[in-house]
């Protein structure tokens, strides 16, 4: 009666409580559910599933991606949670393979759950998945070749492997195409393996085959006006700076003056400030000025001035990305 009791306070109003073979077996329905839903999808043969949102409204998704699937389903049963997890960390260490991942341990669930059927106990399962994980881990070791050395091989095998990850995605029809375009901007970064610095930009219209990898950066800004469209040998200058101030800006305070000739002064004052920064930022003998917030007129006019390309407004991801690839690091103050 006193457990009974106890079990009463703790659980919340409407909850269930399951037990030994009751909970293992749902355990085992709801992980086997999970990847019979995703198995479908797997592989260059594999079908698209249409995803339909419950809310109101009603987009209608078409993908085979297992990442994608699993985010948009519900799911309440702890095991189907456990690899719908494991299906996102797969998405966001590798980018590749959610599908399988989920294949996999549900296969292994589905041969355990045969074992214990058996009476087998779960710690010996556990143990003997282990052995087998060290002795496939030794088998693909002495399997594994290694290209290093030998650039051509490397090569091709990085294409192999981009066009067994496109095989199954839309742009399979092209994956000759993109699986080169893709080993030639990793190979770009010199085994840094820092994918962020590869910018992907996208453009509405055109083909897929007008898809291309530029030599470079490309920052897809506004150059001021006025200013040089084409600089070579540049020496640029990325900031992350206040360049508006051109204008009295004093929060939280009202300024009186006695006439027009006393605001006058006090524009003059906060442009002879800006003209002062300007001057601070052209002695670096830069000739191209990367600032991630805004430049306002005056500034620019002063740049234009001194042929000095500016571009305002560069956002995070291309003040981030562009001292990388410039050897350069970001300036705050001058």
């Amino acid at each position: 009666m006193a457990e009974t009791v106890g079990t009463k306070t703790v659980l919340a109003a409407g909850a269930e409580e399951e037990k030994g073979e009751t909970a293992r077996l749902a355990s085992f329905v709801g992980a086997l559910a999970i990847t019979d839903l995703v198995k479908t999808t797997l592989g260059p043969k594999g079908m698209d599933k249409i995803l339909q949102s419950m809310s109101g409204s009603k987009n209608v998704t078409v993908t085979n991606d297992g990442a994608t699937i699993l985010q948009s389903i519900y799911v309440d049963n702890p095991a189907a949670k456990v690899l719908q997890d494991i299906s996102k960390v797969q998405d966001d260490e590798v980018g590749d393979g959610t599908t399988s991942v989920v294949v996999l341990a549900g296969e292994l669930l589905r041969e355990a759950e045969k074992l214990i059927n058996q009476k087998v106990h779960p710690m010996t399962i556990i143990a003997g998945f282990r052995m087998a994980v060290e002795v496939a881990r030794d088998k693909l070791r002495g399997m594994a070749m290694d290209h290093g050395d030998d650039e051509d091989a490397l090569r091709k095998d990085l294409v192999n492997v981009a066009m067994t990850t496109l095989c199954s995605k839309i742009l399979n029809q092209e994956k000759g195409y993109f699986a080169n375009m893709a080993v030639d901007a990793v190979l770009r970064l010199k085994g840094s393996g820092n994918l962020e610095a590869i910018s992907i930009i996208k453009k509405p219209g055109a083909t897929l085959r007008d898809s291309y990898l530029d030599e470079g950066f490309i920052l897809d800004k506004r150059i001021g006006v006025g200013q040089p469209k084409r600089v070579e040998n540049a020496k640029i200058l990325v900031a992350n700076t206040a360049m508006d101030t051109d204008k009295v800006k004093i929060y939280g305070a009202r300024v009186r003056a006695d006439g027009f000739a006393k605001v006058a002064d006090i524009e003059k004052a906060e442009k002879d400030k800006m003209r002062e920064k300007c001057d601070k930022i052209m002695a670096h003998q830069v000739n191209c000025f990367v600032n991630r917030q805004l430049i306002y007129n005056f500034p620019e006019e002063i740049f234009a001035d001194n042929g000095v390309m500016s571009i305002e407004h560069a956002d995070f991801d291309g003040v981030e990305r562009l001292p990388p690839v410039t050897g350069g690091g970001i300036a705050s103050t001058f």
